[in-house]
């Protein structure tokens, strides 16, 4: 690893909702893992990230809660912040494009490229609500993709199959403002023109970055280049972001996919006017390697549009590399801010307080790295019950017991090594650079695992060697045994800080490794002949973590059940009227109040019940498949609608002769339909 100094950027998260876990699991912890590490091995890092505060979704999220854009900018750019810090996310720094220092820098950054000719203006038709009275930016219009046919694309692009697309080329649109269907009208806009970039772009991706990007980044931009590129509008309609700083740009603001990129470098000269730093060797000296840590939704933006306006600015580096990671599901289904199909990560610390690192591991152990992946509630508390409690967990606490126990704590001197600690020893100085050859290819899973086999190696040590046993028998052999375990112990220390830093800070403190001659950093792993010398003490055991029972899991399942209830409320619609009938029709229906005198369940029947009902002209049998929403006992005494002329029909060999009127509330949960007014005799009509 030959560069000077890294910057790593994770995409910046829109400040019109909270942090969720399917966006720690595609950004925010694999560049924080890979970022900790660069630190571990004493590289010069800027980890750069902020909250993006521009474009329509915050507008439409105003909209919805009747406050002003700046109001919800800094609701959500509070809890994202307070989100990420809580998770151990350690940005160098996290800025937002509302910032002074971020308008600056994107308008110099248009006005410099605008000065230069990069852009082409053009008066096109864009899509406009008559009702509103105003253009409608991309999130304003929604449609049918056509590329996939999904009903509800944006005007931007469709999130069913991934595809950028412009407002325009939607099937059917409506303004999602007055849900009316838009005109088109002439407006006024700068465009990057891509195609001028397609030699460039082909040269750089297609061939240079053939072997080194992961298969889905390089798959997505390669069928975006041989597709052919078209110019792109770089400014928008709308009252809200950064004015576009030319004549002529009254009214209109720079794209937010524009704006937003720009937001890695001023959020870097922020932090480095803070740190006394020079900004600009992060982002223009070649002896730096940039890389973007994103979704897979904003690969065509981290790899064609913004490496195309660095190009034309012409002054910048273009990113070493893109490790986007695909979506993660959740119990099998879409992640959806708008649907709260989520694991919020502000209710996650509230209902698992401490066990950050256990989500950390989880989401990592499970990456989405070439594929969707789904979270489970059951995988979760598998991770941490049989890997990070049984495994890791149960290493430490193994050693930390036993050095307690035998040594009051004090890290005994070893005698001479056999051939199985010498061999345990080696394999734990390896593990580094095992470890290290998967990060720096980005296969967090890989390196998560590689760690966890560190404490598997820990763990077959001690059941091999049984210290317990020999204590008796041989002590002197013990020590050895225990001071082989101790550098194991040390050695996960350091190297899980990456993965599990709180879970590393509290190794550490548990193990007094904290300073001096004990304070070790990654590469002393491999290099370093002792990690915990003999005659340091260490400090009384601690769990690291605990088992997670099956209750909690049932909380969050039935949590999400919940949700799936009140979507299916809010989303349902009433049936269409059925064919019309005449009066006549009608007046042939004879409904009678009447009264449950009996009911029993029906016999090898999940869902009926028996019921004898008074109807006022006789007393008659009643089948009714209500038996899961009612027990026979609490319906005795109840007053109901009785179609009494419907003909006979027998089930399960008992004739029902009628039929009780119900519906259903918006829950699902079935009522009776029955006179408001108490009093009423049985057998008066309903007309």
């Amino acid at each position: 690893m030959s560069h000077k100094r890294y910057t790593i950027t994770a995409a910046l998260p829109y400040t019109n909702g909270p942090i969720h876990i399917g966006h720690l699991a595609g950004v925010y912890v694999p560049a924080d893992i890979y970022a900790r590490y660069l630190r571990g091995i004493g590289k010069d890092v800027a980890f750069i990230c902020g909250s993006d505060e521009h474009g329509v979704a915050i507008p439409m999220r105003a909209k919805k809660e009747g406050v002003s854009p700046k109001e919800i900018i800094d609701k959500y750019h509070g809890i994202i912040k307070q989100s990420f810090e809580d998770f151990g996310i350690a940005f160098d720094n996290y800025s937002r494009t509302s910032a002074a220092v971020h308008h600056e820098t994107a308008s110099e950054f248009f006005t410099k490229m605008h000065e230069a000719g990069q852009f082409i203006e053009e008066v096109t038709e864009q899509l406009y609500d008559e009702e509103a009275q105003q253009f409608l930016a991309d999130r304003f219009v929604t449609g049918t993709c056509p590329k996939c046919g999904h009903e509800e694309a944006y005007g931007d692009q469709c999130e069913n199959c991934g595809s950028s697309l412009n407002a325009t080329d939607l099937i059917n649109p409506k303004s999602t403002i007055t849900g009316s269907v838009p005109t088109l009208k002439k407006t006024k806009h700068w465009f990057l023109p891509l195609d001028r970039y397609e030699d460039f772009l082909k040269e750089w991706i297609i061939k240079g970055h053939k072997d080194d990007w992961k298969s889905n980044v390089y798959g997505q931009c390669k069928s975006w280049i041989d597709d052919g590129l078209k110019p792109r509008a770089v400014t928008r309609d709308l009252d809200w972001g950064i004015p576009v700083p030319v004549e002529g740009g009254e009214g209109k603001v720079l794209y937010v996919w524009f704006d937003a990129p720009i937001g890695y470098i001023s959020s870097t000269k922020e932090w480095a006017a803070r740190e006394g730093k020079d900004w600009e060797p992060y982002w223009k000296d070649k002896d730096t390697k940039l890389l973007h840590f994103i979704g897979k939704d904003n690969i065509v933006f981290h790899c064609i549009i913004f490496p195309s306006m660095l190009k034309a600015e012409g002054s910048y580096i273009l990113p070493d590399n893109v490790p986007a990671n695909e979506f993660l599901n959740l119990e099998g289904n879409k992640l959806s801010t708008s649907k709260n199909w989520a694991v919020w990560l502000h209710e996650y610390l509230e209902e698992f307080p401490g066990k950050q690192d256990v989500l950390r591991y989880a989401l990592t152990a499970n990456a989405p790295e070439t594929k969707d992946n789904d979270f489970t509630w059951k995988d979760f508390q598998a991770r941490n019950n049989n890997e990070l409690v049984a495994i890791f967990g149960n290493f430490i606490n193994r050693v930390a017991v036993l050095t307690n126990k035998y040594y009051d704590g004090v890290v005994p001197s070893p005698n001479e090594l056999s051939k199985v600690d010498a061999e345990t020893l080696a394999q734990l100085k390896a593990f580094p650079d095992t470890i290290a050859t998967s990060l720096e290819r980005y296969r967090f899973r890989e390196a998560s695992q590689e760690l966890m086999n560190l404490a598997r190696l820990g763990n077959k040590y001690l059941a091999d060697e049984e210290p317990w046993k020999k204590i008796k028998e041989d002590p002197e052999r013990v020590k050895t045994i225990m001071y082989v375990a101790l550098q194991i112990a040390a050695g996960l220390a350091v190297l899980s800080e990456p993965f599990l830093p709180f879970t590393s800070t509290k190794l550490r403190n548990m193990l007094a490794a904290n300073s001096g001659d004990t304070l070790t950093s990654w590469n002393e792993v491999s290099t370093k002949e002792t990690l915990l010398p003999a005659g340091h003490t260490i400090e009384k055991n601690e769990l690291l973590f605990n088992k997670i029972d099956d209750k909690e899991i049932q909380l969050q399942l039935d949590k999400l059940e919940a949700t799936k209830k009140a979507n299916e409320v809010a989303n349902k619609v009433a049936e269409p009227q059925k064919d019309t009938i005449t009066f006549e029709d009608f007046t042939k229906m004879d409904l009678r109040v009447g009264t449950i005198i009996e009911a029993e369940k029906m016999p090898k029947a999940k869902k009926l019940l028996v019921l004898k009902v008074d109807t006022g002209i006789d007393v008659r049998t009643i089948v009714s498949g209500i038996a899961e929403s009612f027990k026979p006992e609490d319906i005795v005494g109840k007053q109901v609608t009785v179609l009494v002329n419907l003909a006979p029909r027998k089930l399960r060999g008992v004739e029902s002769e009628g039929m009780i009127l119900m519906t259903e509330t918006p829950e699902g949960k079935l009522v009776f339909v029955n006179p408001d007014e108490t009093g009423i005799k049985n057998g008066e009509t309903i007309n």
